[in-house]
Formats: structure tokens, C-alpha cells, sequence
């Protein structure tokens, strides 16, 4: 049945203004996203007890509509590098109100500062920049570029890599459980062991391939660090080979890792670099990724090519301002060393309790992107269920120790998207000692409880009967 056709200059009975959207109670956000969004997420969200409604965040905080404060150590899977709501991001955003946003038929002011900007914060040779909208966009955009520029097709990626999910991107994402429902992707996408020096420049000897993109650490992979010298080396490779190296940095960037950008610790000067998530401020959604002038002109050089990659949204106004402001915060605040330096911290606390439970099987990371993976059963408790045990563990354990975070210490995580056995613990750049703190003794308390799956799972249970019947 169709919606029947509504005259254009009636007003929708129910039709939601702004301030009624802000008074809608938990139960009635719910229904709505069962009914008009993602119900199968909403249902997840809601049995996790993740469904609450926060209606105020500042710095690391946010609180619930019921007061409660919440430490958010999840941070926008790397988006929030300077916090919730920054205040000089609000001011930028503030301070072009009365710019026109969007405006094609011009040279937008903003847009040339912040590619200058960029120039001059990134490595090496890397000077023009494309703006855009998103992670993803910029992922599709740099491997376009990577095409015309050498007129190659392949693309070479990582298997547990994470570079979004448009139809470009999801061919060089590297989980099949994301990949397979949208068969057949780009053609010539060719997955190899991430960290495997051997395996790339196999993949290479073609010559058929137009880039290799990486992530410098592997985020939704699982926070995985490389081998040293591993950047660096397929850096090298690619250059031997004429294949353009792209690094995708749109979570490790701008500070995150304890370098502005993650390929800075090797000293790494990618061909093409993609960046987000936290260029936005935590405010706007903006991407980019920046080449070099001589890739840049052999794709897109002269006025015939010069409209072949745009974007209606790209390089407005008020995302730039926030972007602008973002940069500047970064360096004014000393973000890169307080990540750094509070990055080896917790790094070092977390390690100490690693060595002292069992669940915990490592702790991996750099700076402020920081990954716990977790031990499945084995023993008798693997064979009793035939396996199942173990391959629930895979799955649920990393939601299951999020959710004793969130619901009995009010602390903000979650587990990575290529590998649920493991939780990630990315907070803002500003986050004190004091607030590390608090996350290490919840996760030492929660482990003195739980020595392993079983324990969590049975306490995981407990608490959402607890929730659903509190809501009845």
C-alpha cells in the first residue's frame, strides 16, 4: 500500500517541530527508531541498556535525561579528540552564521584557509586537498584519484582493515560479513595479510595495482599496532612498484595516537592521505584527503578535469570554520603530547591488570587508541558446549564487558567492528589522570568478578532482565 499524496501546503498531522522532538521521553525515542530507523539495532542498543537518552555533553561528560553523568571513553570512534562541544569550535561556527553556507559559483574564503592549513600539518609533499563530507567519501575519493593518476584499476587492502561502507570503500574493507551482501564490489580488490611485507609486494609485481591503502593502526580491525618498521617498508614498495600509497587516517589523525598523524612514527610521506572523523571538531561532519601536486595534476590538472570529483556539500562554510578551529585547538591545547603522555599511562595500568586476570588477553595500542581483547573459555567449558562457548565469547564478551561499564559505572565503550572480542577505549585528548583512573578500577573490579565468558554472560543476562522488567 502507498502513502496517499498529501496536498504540498497541508501540515502532516504528528509532524514533529524541534522543540517536541527534544521532549520526546525514552519510550517514545524507541518506537520511533523501531518504526521509522534501524529496529534491529534499536533492539540490540535497548537490551545492552544503551538505549538511554543523554541531553547534555561537555569535554569527556554527558549526561543522561535522568542527571547521571557518564564518562565518554568510546569518543565518536575518534571524532571527539577535543571533547564534547568545544567551546571555540562554537564560537567558529558562531562567528560565519551570516556567511553563505553553500554557495558553488565562487571560491569559498574558508575552504582556501583550511587547504592551507592542511599543507602545511601534513608530511612531506602533501599540498591539495579535495573536501568532503565523511570518512568513507574521502576513501572514495582518494581511490578515484588513485586511478586516473596512474591508470591503473587494482587496489590492494588489509584483511581486518575498516574504510567504510559505500560501495568503494566496503571493496577495500576488509571483514566479509560487511562485504558479502553486496556482492559483486569493485573489481581487482585484492585483501592481503595486514603487517605482511612478503605478501604486499607479491600483490604488487602486477604493476596492476593503482594504490595500497592502509590504516596506519588498524581501528575497527581491533586497535592493531604493525610490526615495526612496517609502514615505512610498504612505503617503499609501493614507490619500487608505481603503486600510489594511501594512508586512511581518518581515526588515527590529528593527535590521536600521540603523533598528529599515525605514519609520522615511522616518518612516512604517504602518496594520498584521508582524513575526518575529528577535523570536524565533534561539531561538523567534514573529510578531506590530500596528495601531492604532481598526482593531483596527472587526475584532475587543467579546467577539462577539473570538475570530474566534487561534492555539493564539500568545503561549505560553517565545516571548514569548525575545522579551522580544530586545528588550532589541537596546537593550542598541546593535545599531541597530553595524548601521548597519558596514552603511556594508561597504557601501563592497563597492562598491570592484564597481567593479573585471566580474561584479559592483551592490551595493544598507541597513545589514546587503545584496544582489550579478551580470552575465550577453552577447557571444559568449550567442550561441554561443543565450541559454543567459545564462539559466543568471540562475539559477546567485548559487549558484554562494555555494558558492565556503561550500566554499573557509568563509563562510555565499545567493542571494535571487525572484532567484537575486543573493546576499545578511545576518550578526548583531554581526559586527566583522574578519569583513567576510574576506567582502571571499574575494569579491575568488573574482572575480580568475572574470571571468564561464562561469568559475564550470566551476569549480562541478570542485567538486562533487570532493565526490561524496570521499564514495564
Amino acid at each position: 500500500m502507498t502513502k496517499e499524496a498529501k496536498p504540498a501546503t497541508n501540515r502532516p498531522a504528528g509532524l514533529l517541530a524541534l522543540q517536541e522532538a527534544l521532549s520526546l521521553d525514552r519510550a517514545q525515542v524507541k518506537d520511533l527508531h523501531k518504526k521509522y530507523l534501524n529496529a534491529g539495532l534499536a533492539t540490540m542498543l535497548e537490551l545492552l541498556s544503551f538505549d538511554r537518552l543523554f541531553v547534555r555533553a561537555q569535554g569527556i561528560s554527558v549526561w543522561d535525561s535522568q542527571g547521571r553523568e557518564y564518562l565518554d571513553f568510546l569518543g565518536g570512534y575518534g571524532a571527539l579528540n577535543l571533547g564534547h562541544n568545544h567551546p571555540k569550535v562554537l564560537a567558529a561556527l558562531q562567528r560565519v552564521q551570516a556567511l553563505p553556507n553553500i554557495l558553488q559559483a565562487s571560491l569559498g574564503i574558508l575552504a582556501a584557509a583550511l587547504a592551507h592549513n592542511l599543507a602545511l600539518i601534513t608530511p612531506g609533499r602533501l599540498q591539495r586537498s579535495f573536501l568532503c563530507n565523511s570518512g568513507a567519501e574521502a576513501v572514495e575519493g582518494a581511490i578515484k584519484l588513485a586511478r586516473a593518476a596512474t591508470g591503473r584499476s587494482g587496489v590492494i587492502y588489509c584483511q581486518g582493515s575498516f574504510h567504510g561502507k559505500t560501495m568503494g570503500a566496503l571493496s577495500v574493507t576488509g571483514r566479509e560479513k560487511y562485504q558479502k551482501p553486496f556482492a559483486p564490489l569493485l573489481p581487482q580488490c585484492q585483501a592481503i595479510p595486514f603487517g605482511d611485507l612478503q605478501a604486499l609486494e607479491k600483490a604488487l609485481q602486477s604493476r596492476q595495482a593503482a594504490a595500497f591503502i592502509v590504516e596506519p593502526i588498524q581501528g575497527e580491525g581491533g586497535i592493531n599496532v604493525p610490526p615495526p618498521g612496517y609502514l615505512r617498508k610498504a612505503r617503499e614498495l609501493c614507490g619500487r612498484y608505481g603503486t600510489l600509497f594511501i594512508a586512511d587516517e581518518v581515526q588515527t589523525g590529528f593527535g590521536r595516537t600521540g603523533y598528529m598523524f599515525a605514519c609520522e612514527a615511522e616518518n612516512v610521506e604517504p602518496d594520498i592521505m584521508c582524513l575526518a572523523k575529528s577535523l570536524g571538531g565533534g561539531m561538523m561532519p567534514v573529510g578531506a584527503y590530500i596528495t601531492t601536486d604532481e598526482i593531483w595534476k596527472k587526475a584532475y590538472g587543467g579546467m577539462e578535469k577539473a570538475l570530474l570529483h566534487t561534492s555539493t556539500f564539500g568545503g561549505n562554510a560553517m565545516a571548514c570554520a569548525a575545522a579551522l578551529a580544530t586545528i588550532q585547538v589541537i596546537y593550542e591545547e598541546n593535545l599531541v603530547e597530553q595524548a601521548r603522555e597519558k596514552g603511556a599511562y594508561f597504557l601501563a595500568r592497563l597492562k598491570e591488570l592484564q597481567e593479573r586476570f585471566p580474561l584479559l588477553k592483551e592490551v595493544r595500542g598507541r597513545g589514546l587508541m587503545i584496544g582489550l581483547e579478551f580470552n575465550q573459555p577453552g577447557g571444559l567449558a568449550s567442550k561441554v558446549t561443543f565450541g559454543l562457548a567459545n564462539k559466543l565469547a568471540e562475539e559477546y564478551t567485548g559487549s558484554l564487558v562494555a555494558g558492565e561499564l556503561l550500566n554499573n559505572y557509568g563509563i562510555i565503550t565499545a567493542y571494535t567492528l571487525n572484532n567484537p572480542n575486543v573493546i576499545r577505549l578511545e576518550p578526548p585528548l583531554c581526559v586527566t589522570r583522574e578519569q583513567i583512573d576510574r576506567v582502571v578500577t571499574a575494569l579491575e573490579e568488573i574482572f575480580k568478578r568475572h574470571r571468564g565468558f561464562m561469568s559475564m554472560a550470566t551476569s549480562g543476562v541478570k542485567t538486562i532482565l533487570k532493565s526490561l522488567t524496570q521499564r514495564e
